[in-house]
């Protein structure tokens, strides 16, 4: 089913909407569960989720044997590498503030299309990923002051590393292959990918509660099937440097939430780089709906 250029971008912000919240719910499942246990248990959700709905439409998932290696290495680098330095980011900070390290991904993304892909980017476009970098990094600059675990913002850079290699692996495979199949072959590499780091962790029984549970439920349903598949959707339409820079809007809802649901603080120099990360998504947003010219 062919997607507009509006319809894409909604499904983008959509995807970034929800992972803001996900920040939320690692932080709450961590308590019981180790990062790759963790990252295991919500991918089964998915992989259970998605194999479900492909089952409803009587059609099973397609995979040719000359897309197997990237498909398998993007479940990896954009499942298991991704969560593992993801969860443990954030197990060693806190939610908001691993959240702002996303901001990074659309400067990554840029600088790979640039010495990669040889890819010019127009001013506007430009312009959107720097105003919404820089928001971000007026609130880094308040974290990183009051921050005690440099090492939980190395694994966020990390992971920002591997989503930008994610996307490029995944963008190929977008324009053979049905959304939900790619969703669900992703999910079971990754989730094949987690099982031996998970054999040598223990979780902590003690501590796994309903809230965890839900938790958990949230991040395998919502934050890995569904938004996944948004994003897939807009990556297709509108390439990894677009969508990439809606990713900025992550840190937003996260920190939003974090102050919210975890009684995370919120400073007055937070509040207004979120304001300017929004300006920035916003210009972004609104030169990728237009019909494309040049550049």
């Amino acid at each position: 089913m062919a997607v507009s250029r509006r319809l894409a971008v909604l499904a983008s912000l959509t995807a970034s909407f929800i992972w803001g919240f996900t920040f939320i719910s690692i932080k709450v499942s961590l308590s019981a569960l180790p990062p790759m246990s963790l990252g295991l248990a919500r991918f089964a959700v998915a992989a259970a989720l998605l194999a479900g709905l492909l089952a409803v439409r009587g059609r099973p998932p397609r995979l040719d044997r000359p897309d197997v290696a990237r498909m398998a290495a993007s479940g990896f680098v954009g499942v298991t590498a991704y969560f593992f330095f993801e969860n443990n980011g954030i197990l060693r900070i806190s939610a908001s503030e691993a959240s702002l390290m996303t901001a990074t991904i659309p400067v990554f993304t840029i600088l790979a299309e640039s010495l990669f892909q040889r890819v010019r980017l127009s001013v506007s476009k430009a312009a959107g990923a720097v105003l919404s970098v820089a928001g971000i990094g007026l609130i880094v600059a308040e974290s990183f002051r009051i921050s005690r675990a440099p090492v939980g913002y190395l694994y966020m850079l990390l992971a920002a590393f591997a989503w930008v290699g994610y996307g490029f692996l995944t963008q190929p495979l977008a324009s053979r292959y049905d959304r939900l199949e790619i969703t669900f072959w992703q999910s079971v590499f990754g989730m094949a990918g987690f099982v031996p780091f998970a054999l040598f962790e223990t979780p902590v029984w003690s501590a796994f509660s309903p809230v965890v549970g839900m938790n958990v439920l949230f991040l395998g349903v919502f934050g890995s099937a569904l938004a996944t598949v948004f994003y897939v959707t807009g990556l297709n339409v509108l390439g990894p440097g677009v969508v990439n820079v809606h990713i900025n809007l992550i840190p937003v809802v996260s920190v939003a939430a974090s102050f919210a649901l975890l009684g995370e603080r919120l400073t007055l120099l937070q509040t207004a780089g979120g304001a300017v990360v929004v300006a920035g998504v916003y210009l972004a947003t609104r030169v990728s709906i237009r019909p494309t010219t040049s550049g």
